[in-house]
């Protein structure tokens, strides 16, 4: 059998530069390549965190992209492992993003770890965990 493995997700946002920062200053992700005026769209680039990727790029030109939620099919969020969340979630306060709170508490525990979870500026969830396991 071949090599398999999750080389990217996209997401699409009406606010390029809002979703751009929150994913390049907030969560760390290096942005690789960026394409003005791509197939219609204002942008379409790509942002790097370790070998995993973003293709974060803006609806076609006059489309206003509707709203996501955690009650869709398809990807609910996606998730990050970090090795302190507690020193994370710390970092991300202090640069102005909110979490999702659960029983009132921003970091909370399920099964063998623990997570947090915050919006980002379009609206994808955006999970942070310290286990690495399921």
């Amino acid at each position: 059998m071949s090599t398999k493995f999750v080389h990217h997700i996209c997401i699409q946002t009406n606010n390029y530069e809002e979703s751009l920062k929150f994913y390049r200053d907030i969560l760390g992700f290096e942005l690789i390549k960026e394409f003005p005026h791509f197939h219609n769209r204002s942008y379409n680039s790509w942002l790097k965190l370790g070998a995993f990727y973003i293709e974060l790029q803006t609806g076609k030109i006059d489309e206003n992209l509707n709203s996501v939620n955690a009650n869709t099919k398809g990807i609910v969020h996606f998730c990050l492992w970090v090795d302190d969340l507690v020193k994370e979630v710390q970092t991300i306060k202090q640069l102005g993003c909110d979490f999702i709170r659960k029983n009132g508490k921003e970091i909370y525990q399920v099964e063998n770890g623990s997570l947090c979870k915050l919006v980002a500026p379009e609206g994808t969830i955006v999970e942070l965990r310290d286990n690495r396991g399921i």
